[in-house]
């Protein structure tokens, strides 16, 4: 897999943090886990039920050492977010991103997780009569493993 990364931009691989100090484009020979700084929230940024879902996802895959503590944590958050949203159509989601990350192909949770922040957003000011796109319903690419 050949990605390219612009002058200053980091990216997460196996664990470790890279920047480009310049544009360069980098190839993939074998199977890496990687997320771009663009997918990466920080902890201050986590201020829904779904953006701390997402970080609690995202650690297992930017931190391999409390990949484990991680994934506890997030079926601890998965569950209680089943027990309160009431609306259909995320807690199918819900469902499919907890079997995304139980396949561990967390990548593609996280992309389904928020493709989700939309309708989370309705939910939390009262109007949940909108939908968005159902993630089954999409051609979901696992790019974070080459």
């Amino acid at each position: 897999m050949k990605i390219s990364l612009r002058a200053g931009e980091k990216i997460y691989v196996n664990g470790a943090v890279l920047r480009a100090d310049r544009k360069v484009s980098l190839e993939f020979m074998n199977d890496v886990t990687f997320l771009l700084e663009s997918h990466v929230i920080q902890a201050n940024e986590t201020t829904t039920p779904l953006r701390q879902l997402y970080f609690a996802a995202q650690v297992m895959l930017v931190d391999p050492a409390v990949k484990q503590d991680a994934f506890l944590a997030f079926k601890r958050m998965l569950a209680s977010l089943l027990a309160t949203f009431e609306n259909k159509q995320i807690l199918k989601e819900l469902k499919l991103i907890d079997e995304m990350v139980c396949k561990d192909r967390v990548f593609e949770a996280l992309k389904a997780i928020r493709l989700l922040y939309a309708l989370e957003a309705q939910i939390l000011s009262g109007d949940a009569e909108q939908t968005i796109p159902s993630q089954s319903d999409q051609n979901t690419r696992p790019e974070a493993i080459a």
